[in-house]
């Protein structure tokens, strides 16, 4: 990088020597284990939102990347482990029906939201959120997905004196048009349209528009009463769906920890190289050491130092990565696991990303 740009860029940069951007949880237990979370501020309001939720049995997880703007994530973060509480508790437990209900119930509410909220914030049309999902119940993991964030799980490959390699298997699905098999699924539900997805400066979107084909929210791409918001375009029918992939099974003894992220992390980072880091470092602040490992990568595509990167101020800062958030669930199958005693039957405990990490950490530095 030439030194008339590295000074453009010194003049983004604020002082102190840590990222006042980055927010962490080391450790904490859930029922069956432990696990680490971790998030990085990028764009001027932080669109991301990580959550976990812990009782005496079970465990949820959820990843929110929201686009266009921060609403969709928060009221994701607000409401949907109440509606996977309350209908798991109607039908007698977690399933992937249950699931699936809470998602059109998230859907239909966020609709309801967003038609409030209209008349006055009329590009709140234009707001959506990819929504990641993990549930361990009964030893059975549930993972349901709209959008690119991703889960993947780490395991033995081999269950002899477990000593086999740690291998990387990616539990969902990226709702992503620049997957081919993505492209052919949006295509075939609009066969009457040719120009569904669309090649844009090397980049595949939905009408030009839009790269993931499932979420909450974007009604502008789904509903006509909101299509004036946004490029003019005639809908025949929601260009985008909220309709999660859902998969489930049964944990074996040599699954030994689940990564749940958006995107941000994946794009800098393989499946492969985040279960190895995983793998091969300690347990305690995991999930703030994967995000630490994509912001290098970040950094080197950008040609600028690392202890760099971690003073561009937020907005600035979506130039050079994405905001990231992550979570790291270990997997205790030992049957007198102490961590099935840490609640009482009746509680639970929320850990959940600050809403803005920025405002977070300069609301800590003055107590």
């Amino acid at each position: 990088m030439s030194r008339s740009c590295y000074g453009r860029l010194e003049r983004c940069f604020g002082g102190g020597g840590g990222d006042k951007l980055s927010w962490h949880v080391d450790l904490k237990p859930h029922a069956s284990g432990e696990y680490s979370i971790a998030a990085v501020q990028a764009n001027s309001s932080l669109e991301d939102q990580a959550q976990v939720l812990t009782t005496s049995s079970d465990t949820y997880v959820g990843v929110y990347d929201g686009h266009g703007g921060p609403e969709a994530s928060r009221f994701i973060a607000r409401s949907l482990f109440p509606f996977l509480h309350k209908f798991a508790s109607e039908h007698g437990g977690v399933s992937s029906e249950v699931i699936k209900k809470s998602f059109d119930t998230m859907e239909e509410e966020f609709l309801h939201f967003v038609r409030q909220s209209w008349p006055l914030r009329p590009e709140i049309a234009s707001m959506g959120s990819c929504c990641l999902v993990g549930v361990i119940s009964s030893n059975v993991l549930y993972v349901a997905n709209l959008g690119d964030s991703r889960a993947v799980l780490g395991r033995r490959n081999s269950e002899k004196n477990g000593n086999g390699a740690v291998v990387a298997e990616r539990l969902s699905t990226d709702h992503n048009v620049s997957a081919e098999e993505i492209r052919k699924e949006v295509e075939a539900l609009h066969p009457d349209d040719s120009g569904i997805v669309v090649n844009t400066r090397g980049v595949w979107r939905i009408k030009g528009i839009i790269q993931v084909s499932r979420s909450i929210g974007d009604f502008y791409l789904k509903r006509p009463e909101f299509n004036q918001w946004g490029p003019a375009i005639p809908l025949r029918r929601p260009l985008m769906t909220a309709d999660p992939s859902i998969v489930s099974r049964e944990l074996k003894k040599n699954d030994l920890f689940l990564i749940f992220a958006s995107d941000g992390l994946w794009e800098h980072l393989t499946d492969e190289e985040a279960v190895e880091i995983v793998s091969k470092y300690p347990q305690a602040g995991i999930a703030k050491r994967l995000v630490k490992a994509a912001l290098r990568e970040a950094a080197k595509k950008r040609e600028i130092r690392f202890d760099d990167i971690k003073k561009i101020k937020k907005g600035i800062r979506r130039h050079f990565h994405d905001d990231i958030s992550v979570v790291v669930v270990f997997l205790d199958h030992s049957p007198d696991s102490r961590h099935s005693r840490v609640m009482r039957q009746d509680t639970y405990e929320i850990t959940t990303v600050p809403v803005d990490i920025f405002s977070h950490n300069a609301d800590e530095a003055d107590c």
